[in-house]
């Protein structure tokens, strides 16, 4: 028997557990039983700025790769980015990405994304110490993308690792996206089959897990003479009932002090498929967002507050060559997650000056 201490608390865990995978499986659950569920998390400041879901919004922010990887475009070009997130309790992200254009093979983007939960403690069945160990994830993806006229057709190929005191899980995934983009309106299309794969190795022999497969489709478009631009985007289209009820809440009594559990509404299965995100332009240097996801907000809520769970505020600065992001999002009642986003295209460092 073992026992686990997180350094600082374990409950922080649990709560991020909560937040990574938004809600539990089973017949109308999305998450807990598949592996590899840290692939649902906006590793960038502008996705999560977003929403945390978003197939549609195309910029030079080289990040949106891990949205959808027919967002891929020549405005990223040489464009490098890091990133950094700062979870609750110790556990903290990485991530970089890069772009760049070939000749004949499309243009291509690399991205590796690195998640440490910290450091643990193991206990025997005694209580006695048997020292430290460490849990991570990480994800290595390269994409290809395609354009020919208003359309783009890009794929990303991916292998995560799964670590947890010397023991290791991989699998191999891939993304296979879509984007349709007006030809002379800012207004774009997307469609997106993600984290498409299979275990290839197990913890101590056990059996297969399912991945997080994650249909999305979605929208973004700016009025035109408005400084706002909204993003619209459907996630886990290929389950309709994602609701999650949990059997132990007690619910409330009727006259008759008959307990009336809480039941599912059409509407809000509806409403827990998608994510609204809204971009305010308020010059070429700088961009405001905000994003609300429903599903987050109704699962990571507590009983009787959902204080932020689910709505993000965010924050694009331009200053010379560098483009900074920050975003605040909101996964549960008791705290936040702080993303951070520096990126700048290396290529012009290369090139000799006239």
């Amino acid at each position: 028997m073992i026992r686990l201490l997180h350094r600082p608390a374990l409950a922080g865990c649990i709560l991020l557990g909560a937040s990574l995978l938004a809600a539990r499986p089973g017949a109308a659950q999305i998450g807990g039983q598949q592996a590899f569920s840290f692939l649902n998390l906006p590793p960038s400041a502008k996705l999560a700025g977003l929403g945390g879901v978003n197939v549609s919004s195309r910029d030079a922010d080289g990040t949106m790769l891990y949205a959808n990887p027919a967002l891929l475009n020549s405005e990223m070009d040489g464009r490098l980015a890091l990133g950094y997130v700062d979870f609750l309790a110790d556990i903290k992200q990485s991530t970089v990405s890069y772009v760049f254009n070939t000749a004949r093979a499309g243009r291509f983007g690399v991205g590796l994304t690195y998640l440490d939960y910290g450091k643990f403690e193991q206990f025997d069945a005694a209580g006695n110490s048997q020292g430290q160990f460490s849990v991570s994830e990480y994800a290595l993806g390269v994409s290809d993308a395609y354009t020919s006229g208003n359309f783009t057709l890009a794929g990303t190929l991916k292998l995560a690792v799964s670590g947890i005191a010397g023991n290791h899980s991989v699998a191999s995934l891939a993304d296979v996206g879509a984007l349709f983009k007006h030809p002379t309106q800012d207004f774009n299309v997307g469609l997106l089959v993600k984290n498409a794969g299979i275990q290839l190795k197990t913890y101590a022999g056990a059996g297969r897990e399912p991945m997080p497969l994650d249909v999305q489709i979605g929208t973004s478009f700016k009025p035109e003479h408005m400084p706002l631009r909204i993003s619209i985007a459907a996630h886990h289209l290929q389950q309709l009932d994602i609701v999650y009820l949990d059997p132990n809440q007690r619910g409330q009594l009727d006259e008759n002090n008959n307990e009336i559990k809480p039941k599912k509404s059409l509407g809000d299965k509806i409403a827990r498929h998608f994510v609204v995100g809204g971009e305010l332009i308020l010059g070429k240097n700088l961009n405001v967002r905000l994003g609300y996801n429903h599903l987050q907000r109704r699962e990571l809520r507590l009983e009787n507050t959902a204080g932020g769970a689910g709505i993000s505020f965010g924050v694009m600065l331009r200053i010379s060559q560098f483009q900074l992001d920050y975003t605040r999002a909101g996964y549960h009642a008791s705290g936040a997650a702080n993303y951070f986003t520096v990126a700048r295209n290396i290529d012009t460092l290369f090139k000799k000056s006239d």
